[in-house]
């Protein structure tokens, strides 16, 4: 963030129907070549590889290896399960695929995070209050816990402050409810928070950030995944991916300087 004055995380998630080119890794290594000075981290979805079976792990690979050694990979699997599962899941992330963070959802408990936790020098990023509207399904359904009386997602807010022994965990709250944004921040005052939902799914920018960033305007995650990597279908669409990266990091940065928190 400081290196490259960024909050902003762009996401890799490639579809071959919305792609300029067909090959994956080939598209987003002319994407991270074009957005390696303007973001805090990379973000791949496992799942758009996962679907291409092989081929897209292999992608996958070449992809990882593509970003910059400086520059945190965040790959989003939302795993989560027990035992040796679980273990398996972990390794998988950090040892196999060398991820430096990853996503994990918290439904199992918090001994299922625990494998997760044992990385001390790998991020856990914790789904808490998702960008979905059938998030709120669960997620809002009120509780009570040693915490007192509410949502959910407070509780699980409330838990990952107990897991981060390490200094390790985040947390995903959905730029779609700002609001509930600025609750957990106000929960887990210095964690870093992955914020989703900017974009193609309709998020408010400025209300996440002032409602995301602690109180130095920092340790928000701005992800924006097709708005930036899908801006041009043609032979410039790194050209036009840069262009809206560039806008979104000015955009943040003029949200950040109105609060009084400039680089």
């Amino acid at each position: 963030m400081a290196r490259n004055q960024s909050l902003l995380c762009v996401g890799l998630d490639p579809s071959q129907s919305q792609m300029a080119i067909p090959n994956i890794a080939e598209f987003n290594a002319a994407i991270i070549e074009a957005t390696k000075d303007l973001v805090c981290a990379y973000k791949p979805q496992m799942a758009f590889y996962e679907a291409q079976g092989i081929p897209g792990l292999k992608a996958l690979e070449k992809t990882l290896a593509a970003i910059p050694s400086n520059i945190p990979v965040i790959l989003d699997g939302k795993r989560g399960d027990i035992g040796n599962t679980a273990r398996a899941y972990a390794k998988a992330m950090f040892e196999n695929w060398g991820a430096d963070a990853t996503t994990v959802h918290p439904y199992m408990g918090g001994d299922s995070l625990e494998p997760f936790l044992d990385y001390a020098d790998k991020g856990v990023i914790i789904l808490t209050r998702t960008s979905n509207p059938g998030g709120a399904d669960l997620q809002g359904l009120e509780v009570e816990s040693t915490a007192g009386r509410g949502p959910l997602y407070h509780q699980v807010a409330h838990m990952a402050q107990q897991l981060n022994t390490h200094g390790n965990v985040g947390l995903v709250v959905g730029a779609t409810y700002p609001a509930e944004l600025g609750e957990v921040r106000a929960i887990c005052p210095e964690m870093p928070i992955l914020v989703p939902g900017v974009g193609a799914q309709g998020g408010d920018l400025e209300a996440s950030i002032r409602n995301g960033v602690d109180a130095q305007g920092r340790r928000a995650i701005i992800n924006v995944s097709r708005g930036i990597i899908y801006a041009s279908k043609g032979a410039n669409f790194a050209e036009a991916a840069r262009r809206e990266a560039e806008s979104m990091r000015a955009r943040i940065t003029a949200t950040l300087q109105e609060m009084d928190r400039p680089w």
